[in-house]
């Protein structure tokens, strides 16, 4: 008998604010370990601090609520030694982007084989709405009143920048396709990261709505598929075509047909193409979303492996005790510590 998802719900109350994009994202995490019918108890969900970090409470699998940006540093420990396991890294905007930073590029770098799912709301939910690494310029939040000076961080690019070899963007309210690019990053082999635009309805509500919503989604989202051409809109009719060496939206007809568009080509080596479609920027481009890139390379937990067995190959398996007593050591007997009682006396 199947898997469901109810096989991967704890027994904790969900609680997130009504009308939480987390909970979508939750429901299709659930639904995609039940397709792939992964054991529960193989299963570890690893969190930092944040309103997306309550997720492995909700989850009947093993988990870890970590400190704050630490989360892939501990996957990376345990997937190391305990490779079976199916890790899932969950993390969010400000916990992964900011405090996190620089352990999201290990991770990724290294290509540690896990799941990286990154929420970004584009505020500091948990902490009551102050801006967030990806908080757009002049964005108002109680830490900026003024509007934010600070550039925003691209999450995409920061992961293509890391050499991740799976990289990936999907909407919350598209629950289809989040269960579909959620399915690709846990069956790929290597380190995955997919990006969720998530809505915070408390306190930054409607941040995507100018092209998520499903009345507008069809005209100003470009879903990226691998070999074909880059097409969107609701009739099918506008694309991607190159101009030089820049992206330029066009209008099939009038000479122009899908031939003359940009193919998507996910699995090559060089992240240029990739790159590209992350700096397509609304409005003046449709937002891409799908999977940018996927490649395969040689594993980090695989590789240290290898160098284990080599090693062990050469010198025979470790003796910790052996190690600890080697080297100057010395034993201090009943006799040396009367002795030394009498000489403090």
């Amino acid at each position: 008998m199947g898997a469901t998802r109810k096989d991967f719900m704890s027994n904790q109350e969900v609680r997130w604010c009504p009308g939480c994009g987390d909970y979508a994202i939750l429901a299709q995490i659930q639904k995609t370990l039940a397709q792939l019918e992964t054991p529960r108890e193989k299963t570890v969900f690893i969190s930092g601090i944040g309103c997306s970090s309550r997720l492995p409470y909700y989850m009947g699998t093993y988990g870890v609520h970590s400190i704050h940006g630490r989360a892939p540093t501990i996957a990376t420990g345990l997937k190391s030694s305990r490779p079976e396991l199916s890790v899932w890294v969950i993390t969010g905007d400000g916990d992964g982007l900011s405090i996190g930073g620089n352990h999201l590029l290990h991770v990724m770098r290294r290509n540690v084989n896990l799941n990286i799912i990154l929420f970004n709301n584009r505020i500091y939910g948990l902490t009551k709405g102050q801006y967030s690494p990806t908080s757009g310029l002049g964005t108002r939040t109680k830490s900026t009143p003024a509007g934010s000076i600070d550039r925003p961080i691209r999450p995409l690019s920061v992961a293509l920048a890391a050499e991740a070899t799976f990289v990936a963007r999907t909407i919350d309210t598209d629950t289809k396709h989040l269960q579909q690019v959620l399915l690709r990053a846990a069956q790929h082999k290597g380190t995955s990261f997919v990006e969720v635009f998530q809505n915070c309805i408390i306190f930054n509500d409607g941040a995507f709505d100018s092209f998520a919503k499903k009345s507008v989604r069809a005209d100003r989202t470009l879903v990226v598929e691998d070999g074909k051409p880059m097409l969107f809109g609701a009739n099918r009719d506008r694309g991607i075509r190159l101009k030089g060496l820049h992206p330029e939206v066009v209008t099939l007809g009038d000479g122009i047909s899908e031939s003359d568009l940009l193919h998507h080509d996910e699995d090559s080596e060089d992240p240029t193409h990739a790159m590209m479609l992350d700096y397509m920027a609304y409005p003046d481009y449709p937002v891409p979303v799908g999977v940018f890139r996927a490649i395969q390379r040689p594993t980090y937990d695989e590789l240290m492996a290898d160098q284990i067995d080599q090693a062990q190959g050469r010198q025979g398996r470790g003796d910790i005790d052996a190690l600890l007593r080697a080297g100057h050591t010395w034993e201090v007997t009943k006799e040396d510590l009367e002795r030394a009682k009498t000489d403090t006396d």
